[in-house]
């Protein structure tokens, strides 16, 4: 059951996102950058599952937050950016094709973690295998946590409808 949403509240609802994400950054920066990248903050891409509006969001606040807290200058911007599309765009797929809802715990691991290490190796001079193993590792957090986000809303959500006339 998927609600419509008008212009404004697609926005206002991206907008939100975009600052969750970025205040999700900024509180876990001390660890969301090491080398194991744990970023909390990509636990928010689970959410394109549900809304295939905020794919774009996804990669504007992935942008927004490297260009304040990632410091690699504009290579990183655009490939986050990227990544943050693609990986949403994956999660969204997951449910259009009613794949299993574990499936979208995949792309939050894989995509940044195999997409990131293309530009990064040759940003920081780190081979890219160890820096593969590195990011998909720290991304594994935020990826099960959004599993379980899904889970929690989707439950929250199906129990709503049911007390509703």
């Amino acid at each position: 059951m998927q609600k419509t949403f008008t212009k404004t509240q697609k926005l206002t609802f991206s907008a939100m996102y975009i600052a969750m994400y970025i205040v999700i950054m900024a509180l876990t920066q001390s660890f969301a950058f090491g080398q194991y990248q744990i970023r909390i903050a990509t636990t928010l891409y689970a959410l394109a599952y549900f809304n295939p509006f905020l794919i774009i969001p996804a990669g504007l606040a992935n942008l927004m937050s490297n260009l304040f807290f990632g410091g690699l200058g504009i290579i990183d911007m655009l490939g986050g950016t990227l990544v943050g599309v693609i990986t949403a765009s994956l999660v969204y797929a997951v449910s259009k094709y009613n794949l299993p809802k574990w499936c979208l715990i995949l792309p939050i691991i894989f995509i940044p973690g195999i997409v990131v290490p293309i530009y990064l190796s040759q940003l920081l001079a780190i081979p890219f295998l160890p820096l593969v193993v590195s990011l998909c590792i720290g991304q594994s957090v935020p990826a099960f946590v959004g599993y379980f986000l899904v889970q929690a809303l989707e439950k929250r959500s199906y129990k709503s409808a049911l007390l509703k006339p």
